[in-house]
């Protein structure tokens, strides 16, 4: 008897999930959707991965119970991930290849997740870090998101970034208006998220929270660094710097916990799926654990783009605590949402996906899926891409490194062992998959990104250097290098929306300093001091500012604009801040170019534009 009550009630509690699982089709409630982005953490960056270092409590319950992808890859570095996340095709193809000089910027052709979320009857939020664009039709406001807090262009201390941010009271857009918030920044976008899913509660929400830590700068309180203060760190080069990255890591794991709490609180927690991964591999915590992997940000080893993927829903039964380790990437992830949140295309014919649905491994349909091939480069601030230079062509089974050194990562997964003249079959049919997808790019041939000006879609149009496309030399991109006047040379491409008489404002400081153009001995104002005094390469790290050119003009006395073939010059003192002018533009495509002017004749790129049209 005993034994056939127990067997009803496991007979009725299956029936009982079943049940849940039909009756939320047939009540038609889609899953709400949280899509969480860490900015340089790595797959060793975590406490239950092995790091042993760092704490993430609220992580590793994540962790405890979600479908764990122990294969997942990015891009090694930060724009091209996001931009492939959000369209589900290789970040190639979507014409972001770099993280400056407008090379972010995500193709207008492209559709992305939130557009389709958003086709579906969702509510959609864009919360951090953006990085494809800044300017209209660039900005996450354009791409299908219903509201945005956070970057534009870049992160904390580009150019283009409001001047002095550093984490803490900064000033971020709101739906494309600079407001200044208070607080940390972690904390201010997870708390704009919360409030955006507070007032969604009649629809399904779709948010994208995509932090911008643990990547520098660091602005970390005393308090944070409790848990780190009585590590050995005898054993850690730069431990201070460490100790930074870790501290702000654990404060964002108290955000998550936070969130998870609101959840759970508001009975959104069984509905809501929450996706975790990163976008390239770690910037600052290889040497404390990197699960064995060579490289790190930037790299094109395991290091630099093998990263966690944690995908979490009670409803759909994925919060078992269960490890996947088939090979996936971040463009798989916008084919599973369409499946698991029976997403309609905002689009006829939208661009053709490269990656797949996780679904049938999530929900143990598979074990596996049909092999395939993933390439990427790495080729950061380079304006024109070269065949072969730093790539990547990955399978399940083998990783071709820059076309000659072959890793078969199943057995050796430190790639210890370059087995190309071991395997020069493997090697060959490697490389003609990336000739062919070479030459199917036409990377060459991409047209530039161009802002619109005069749409009516915004109230004006920021050019700054960060979005420049160059002629060649070095090029400012950082507010440290506008501080000591590294040269800025090349051109801005933009398209005007209609006839009309323009205005462009023309500045050597962006105009929340309110400076003058003369002002070339300006005391530093950023708060972020590890970037005084230094240049930033493709990976973060420091280098002298003497291998880079610099411009420390006599006195400007004349300053220039050229816009197609239009060409004037104005006469400026030398207190002048700014200096405007008016021109008569027809509408089309056309390219910007702006000279500072010294008294010796000499010119230097002019840093920022701001361009308006007039009214009618």
């Amino acid at each position: 008897m005993k034994f056939y009550i127990i067997g009803l009630y496991i007979i009725g509690s299956i029936l009982l999930l079943g049940c849940t699982k039909d009756k939320k089709r047939a009540d038609n409630t889609p899953p709400n959707v949280i899509l969480i982005l860490t900015d340089d953490q790595g797959y060793g960056d975590i406490a239950a991965h092995g790091n042993p270092i760092v704490k993430t409590p609220h992580l590793d319950k994540l962790h405890s119970e979600s479908m764990r992808f122990t294969d997942f890859h990015v891009n090694p570095f930060c724009a091209p991930t996001r931009a492939a996340l959000m369209t589900g095709r290789m970040s190639d193809r979507t014409h972001v290849r770099s993280t400056v000089y407008a090379r972010n910027h995500l193709n207008i052709n492209e559709t992305t997740m939130a557009e389709f979320f958003r086709a579906s009857g969702y509510r959609t939020g864009h919360f951090g870090k953006w990085h494809l664009g800044q300017n209209y039709p660039y900005r996450p406001i354009d791409r299908g998101f219903d509201h945005w807090v956070g970057h534009g262009d870049g992160g904390t201390g580009s150019a283009s970034d409001y001047w002095g941010n550093d984490r803490m009271n900064d000033t971020y857009y709101r739906n494309g208006v600079q407001e200044k918030f208070a607080g940390f920044g972690t904390d201010v976008f997870f708390d704009e998220t919360i409030s955006f899913i507070d007032k969604s509660k009649d629809q399904p929400f779709f948010v994208y929270l995509a932090t911008n830590v643990p990547h520098k700068p660091w602005n970390v309180k005393k308090e944070w660094y409790k848990d780190y203060e009585n590590v050995d760190s005898v054993n850690y080069k730069n431990w201070d710097a460490k100790k930074d990255f870790l501290a702000t890591l654990t404060h964002f794991d108290s955000n998550l916990g936070k969130l998870r709490q609101y959840l759970k609180k508001n009975n959104l927690n069984e509905n809501t799926i929450i996706i975790f991964l990163t976008d390239n591999g770690t910037s600052g915590g290889n040497e404390i654990f990197n699960d064995g992997m060579k490289g790190k940000k930037g790299s094109m080893y395991e290091g630099g783009h093998r990263v966690p993927l944690f995908i979490y829903w009670p409803e759909g039964g994925f919060d078992k605590g269960i490890d996947i380790n088939e090979f996936t990437a971040q463009i798989d992830l916008l084919p599973t949402l369409i499946n698991l949140c029976d997403l309609k295309s905002p689009v006829k014919g939208h661009l053709k996906f490269d990656g797949k649905s996780l679904e049938p491994l999530l929900t143990g349909k598979k074990e596996t899926l049909e092999d395939r091939f993933l390439i990427m480069h790495q080729q950061n601030t380079r304006e024109v891409p070269v065949k072969g230079m730093n790539s990547l062509v990955a399978t399940r089974e083998w990783r071709l490194i820059k076309g000659k050194e072959l890793y078969q990562i199943r057995t050796d997964p430190g790639q210890k062992n370059n087995l190309a003249k071991n395997f020069p079959e493997v090697v060959k049919t490697l490389n003609l998959k990336y000739d062919a997808y070479w030459d199917e790019l036409g990377m060459n041939k991409y047209p530039f990104p161009r802002p619109i000006i005069g749409s009516g879609k915004d109230k004006e149009t920021l050019l700054a250097p960060d979005a420049l496309i160059r002629d060649g030399i070095e090029n400012t991109w950082d507010q440290s290098h506008i501080e000591v006047g590294v040269q800025s040379s090349g051109f801005w491409p933009v398209e005007i929306a209609k006839k009309g008489t323009y205005s462009f404002n023309i500045r050597r400081w962006p105009r929340e300093l309110n400076e003058s153009i003369n002002a070339f001995e300006l005391e530093p104002k950023t708060k972020d001091i590890y970037r005084r005094g230094k240049l930033v390469d493709d990976y973060g790290y420091g280098k002298d500012l003497p291998k880079i050119q610099k411009s420390k003009p006599d006195t400007i006395v004349q300053v220039a604009l050229e816009i197609g073939s239009i060409y004037k010059e104005k006469q400026i003192n030398s207190l002048d801040k700014d200096i405007t002018f008016h021109v008569e533009l027809d509408k089309g495509v056309t390219q910007i170019r702006a000279w500072f002017i010294d008294e010796n004749g000499n010119k230097y790129g002019a840093y920022y534009v701001y361009a308006t049209k007039q009214s009618d």
